[in-house]
């Protein structure tokens, strides 16, 4: 296997470093040598997060290149604005719904993209994204919080030399007890989210 590099990218408070946690515990538990690199903006709730996660057969470096990521999840759809040039051509985007305006946005200096300008502004640069209600599939769940493994879920779908199984595993070893079912739920919903979608 080549290496196969993900960048996550979301906003304080949007469990995208336990995303990027069980993402790469999934790469160790299917086999392959991991990197992770965490980027923290600001510490508190709605600043900016990222984190790089490569799998391969032997990773040197934690850190990916412009235009080598294989895989963008992005957790808010400003997000992926910011990060899609950095998708390799041919690479997946894949985008949940949720829209946190940033500082700029709710002082009245800018104004937010609405989704048709975030869809069109990233198939001009990538023609596979795939918009995933993940707030709502969390909320019908019971809970917003499990959004990131719906993304989580939605991803695996990509994945297909690592079996739904290991993603469970991964996450099963990083979620407290009593929180389980509801994240094996999220996951689940995250893949049939995805499914009818894959072009």
């Amino acid at each position: 296997m080549k290496e196969m590099n993900f960048l996550l990218a979301g906003v304080g408070g949007q469990g995208t470093l336990l995303a990027s946690d069980v993402l790469a515990d999934v790469g160790v538990r299917a086999g392959y040598d991991v990197k992770k690199s965490e980027v923290h903006g600001m510490a508190q709730r709605g600043g900016s997060v990222t984190s790089h996660v490569r799998w391969g057969d032997k990773v040197r470096s934690p850190l990916i290149g412009h235009g080598e990521v294989n895989y963008l999840l992005a957790f808010e759809k400003l997000e992926a604005l910011r990060y899609v040039g950095m998708l390799r051509p041919g690479g997946v985007a894949i985008v949940g719904d949720q829209s946190i305006p940033p500082l700029s946005v709710s002082s009245g200096e800018d104004r937010y993209p609405d989704d048709e300008r975030v869809g069109r502004t990233l198939r001009k640069v990538i023609e596979r994204t795939h918009f995933i209600p993940s707030i709502s599939l969390a909320e019908e769940l019971g809970s917003a919080r499990v959004h990131n493994i719906v993304l989580l879920g939605a991803l695996s779908t990509f994945i297909e030399d690592v079996a739904p199984d290991t993603w469970l595993e991964a996450i099963e070893a990083r979620v407290p007890e009593r929180f389980l079912e509801l994240n094996r739920r999220a996951f689940w919903t995250g893949r049939e989210a995805v499914q009818p979608t894959i072009s």
